[in-house]
């Protein structure tokens, strides 16, 4: 990867950038809230768990076939797993979450000229927005599936920074720890069979529908 492609990478993958990816914790608010993440030790259960049982078996995976499905120029795969991907969010919450990241991304691709977001078609998941600008910029897509997980466990982390809190050391300690977890949970992401892949996370399920009534959020998800 050269610097260029490196920094387009950061430039995307990264939850500051203005799509709204800071304003979402995925249901982690209320586990806060329940007391089922209370500290270091319980934060890293929760976000190690949540990355190995859900992200590298179902988003991580969709998201390496949307890749593969836009390099290939496949647009019948584009949009099978793109609508599979929606079908997945189980919850309102999540799903106006896809919906609403993909979309601001979607438009920020398209004002800065990055792909072919015409073809995207007006209800667009966040992964395939994502896939289209990594297939544009011609980054590499182990990177690219690396630096998406990355960038979701950063958030995590954040969301417990501000929410538990955690000191900004014992964050930055929490997610250098998180860095085999995320190697791990990319490589199998490429290995699955479609087959293999799963989105069964009833708990978390649960947790994002209470997010819904939950007083006091702070987060939209």
């Amino acid at each position: 990867m050269n610097a260029g492609q490196l920094l387009h990478l950061l430039q995307f993958a990264s939850p500051a950038l203005p799509i709204g990816g800071y304003s979402y914790s995925q249901g982690l608010e209320t586990a806060i809230e329940r007391g089922l993440v209370r500290d270091a030790a319980s934060a890293r259960d929760w976000i190690a768990g949540y990355l190995h049982e859900v992200m590298a078996l179902w988003d991580a995976p969709v998201l390496w076939r949307l890749m593969g499905a836009f390099g290939d120029g496949d647009l019948a795969a584009v949009a099978l797993w793109s609508e599979r991907f929606i079908a997945s969010r189980d919850c309102a919450e999540l799903r106006a979450e896809s919906i609403q990241m993909g979309y601001s991304l979607t438009r920020l691709l398209a004002e800065l000229g990055v792909g072919e977001v015409a073809v995207l078609g007006p209800e667009v998941a966040l992964p395939t927005a994502f896939a289209c600008a990594v297939d544009a910029l011609g980054i590499d897509h182990r990177d690219a599936l690396v630096a998406s997980l990355f960038s979701w466990a950063e958030n995590q982390v954040l969301v417990c920074v501000k929410s538990i809190p955690l000191g900004q050391v014992a964050g930055q300690r929490l997610l250098l720890s998180l860095a085999p977890e995320i190697e791990a949970a990319a490589a199998l992401a490429q290995q699955l069979a479609d087959d293999a892949l799963s989105n069964w996370s009833p708990g978390l399920s649960i947790l994002s529908m209470r997010h819904e009534v939950q007083h006091g959020r702070l987060y939209r998800s």
